[in-house]
């Protein structure tokens, strides 16, 4: 049987050039490489004009329906003057192909991560948050993804089953672990079911938010899909209880000024964060032929490390079974 090229093995800086240059983007020949495990992403520089940054897309992973979803809905937040990251309309579209790669351009976007112990900045990242979400409110994704337990859940947990990366002497323990956990995360959302889904940013974490003196910037709109509000909060908190309470008041401080929240979502944190812990398990595993992957996580499929997420599944059990943190 012949072997399946590793995704991006053609992707050669000559081509990521000729790519540009075919929806004329003239570069200098400067790439850097930006970090991106999920797609390919460079800045390339330019002669005559700012540097722009230009992603490729992982082959297979969304339809061309479904990028053109996340570039509307990012161009639909920047005419609200949301800053955020928007593909660049370049001889009247944002999607490109180039010998068998789909590629979008953006203007690059300068800035650092946000000091999320400050908290006067939560409060700021937390009025664009209730803005991006009322934008998120007024309409539905028709075809990208909804954060639901069976999408982020059960298929992660029958992919890495039947594909044989738990080790045998942990495929009990494990699966009894992740079983009782998705329990835990069904009830939840079963209680919570009031709460409406919208159009999310998805991964609103720091490392998506570039910070300068006139606020913040969201960027990577790469994993916006339906779910609940609380999803795009929740991992902008940190540290002990008391303090994650501290911080959830200053993000809703800003964001009620845009939109109420349902306080009914806080149930949800902790199941979210136990999806997104099995969702990456999973990603990581359905990514094992990209040579990048092997080399960034080397510690992956071992039984410690299998040892160490039941052990996180089992922790989430048990938050999962307190209250709710309150804002």
């Amino acid at each position: 049987m012949p072997s399946v090229a590793p995704p991006y093995s053609g992707l050669t800086p000559e081509r990521v050039l000729d790519a540009l240059k075919s929806v004329g983007v003239h570069g200098d020949g400067r790439l850097l490489a930006l970090n991106s495990y999920e797609n390919r992403v460079y800045q390339a520089w330019r002669d005559d004009a700012p540097p722009v940054v230009v992603k490729f897309y992982r082959p297979a992973r969304w339809t061309d329906a479904q990028i053109a979803e996340e570039h509307a809905f990012g161009a639909e937040l920047a005419e609200r003057e949301i800053p955020v990251a928007t593909a660049l309309q370049l001889g009247g579209r944002t999607l490109h192909e180039f010998e068998g790669f789909r590629f979008a351009v953006f203007a690059r976007r300068g800035g650092r991560p946000p000091e999320l112990e400050d908290p006067s900045v939560l409060e700021w990242i937390g009025r664009f948050l209730g803005r991006i979400h009322v934008v998120g409110a007024a309409s539905a994704f028709r075809e990208r993804p909804a954060l639901d337990t069976a999408s982020f859940g059960d298929e992660p947990r029958e992919y890495l089953l039947a594909h044989g990366f738990i080790p045998e002497e942990l495929r009990e323990a494990w699966t009894s672990t992740i079983d009782m956990a998705l329990d835990r995360v069904r009830a939840a959302f079963a209680i919570a079911s009031g709460a409406r889904g919208l159009r999310l940013h998805g991964d609103c974490h720091g490392g998506n938010i570039l910070w300068s003196p006139d606020g913040p910037c969201f960027v990577d709109l790469d994993d916006s899909c339906m779910g609940p509000a609380v999803q795009d909060l929740w991992m902008l908190l940190s540290g002990e209880r008391a303090a994650a309470e501290q911080q959830l008041g200053k993000l809703l401080e800003g964001y009620e000024i845009f939109r109420d929240f349902d306080r009914l979502e806080l149930l949800l944190i902790e199941p979210l964060r136990t999806l997104r812990l099995i969702h990456y398990a999973a990603w990581i595993a359905r990514r094992w032929d990209d040579p990048a992957f092997p080399a960034a996580f080397p510690w992956f499929n071992t039984l410690r490390y299998w040892q160490d997420r039941i052990l996180e599944l089992k922790e989430q059990v048990a938050l999962m079974d307190e209250a709710p943190l309150r804002a």
